[in-house]
């Protein structure tokens, strides 16, 4: 079987999987995998990985949000968030990466590094957003499914609420439905010739010390005392 067979179906399974057995964000951590292990078992602890950090980040922006804990416990929360979404990126690469690899869009030798170098077809389009973020929005939407249907669910609340909540979830699964459609014909375009796309780096500068201009002052500052 294909590594792309039902890919966007297959996807949204796993994310919905993954919440349901645990209750809701965050999911578990995906377990380490073993050196050498096949690029169809590598793009799913990828994914995997990336759903486990945006239920992380889902998670970890409800607590921020409280009104009745102290500003050390939401500064906590807002550096986990950093943490979380510096790694749901690092993770969305992978996916590209080994995507991109599989479908010969890039030399296998560059993909990890700073410069992937792409492999073009001729004529073929370059599609802005990649396979990796299709899936990672995705992961998103799950995450607001899986909310949304627990509200209607709720005893707490009146019938409007509860209606309420079923056209937006109704909605919210459409739109899921939509991104699983943009990402097979994305994959059967590339895999066809018509289209591709690149690994594109994200580059958070915020979080690295040796670019963020706040976090070198600190440093010089230290330096000089």
């Amino acid at each position: 079987m294909s590594l792309f067979t039902a890919l966007a179906s297959n996807v949204s399974s796993q994310h919905d999987d993954a919440l349901l057995a645990a209750g809701g964000p965050p999911v578990p951590v995906p377990a380490s995998l073993p050196g050498g292990s096949d690029r169809r078992t590598l793009l799913w602890h990828w994914i995997a990985t990336n759903h486990f950090f945006n239920s992380s980040l889902w998670a970890e922006e409800d607590l921020a949000r409280r009104t009745t804990v102290s500003s050390d416990e939401i500064a906590q929360n807002k550096r986990a968030i950093d943490r979380f979404n510096q790694a749901r990126n690092d993770a969305t690469e992978r996916v590209d990466e080994i995507l991109l690899t599989e479908l010969g869009l890039v030399d296998a030798a560059s993909a990890q590094t700073d410069a992937p170098v792409s492999k073009v077809p001729p004529n073929a389009r370059l599609n802005s957003e990649t396979a990796g973020s299709i899936i990672d929005r995705m992961s998103i939407m799950a995450l607001k499914i899986h909310a949304m249907r627990a509200q209607t669910l709720r005893t707490d609340v009146d019938d409007d609420h509860r209606t309420n909540s079923r056209v937006k979830l109704e909605k919210l699964l459409q739109q899921r439905a939509d991104l699983g459609d943009c990402l097979d014909t994305l994959i059967a375009d590339t895999q066809a010739g018509r289209a591709y796309f690149k690994v594109y780096r994200q580059f958070k500068m915020y979080n690295d010390p040796r670019f963020n201009p706040a976090l070198v002052a600190e440093q010089q500052a230290r330096t000089k005392a």
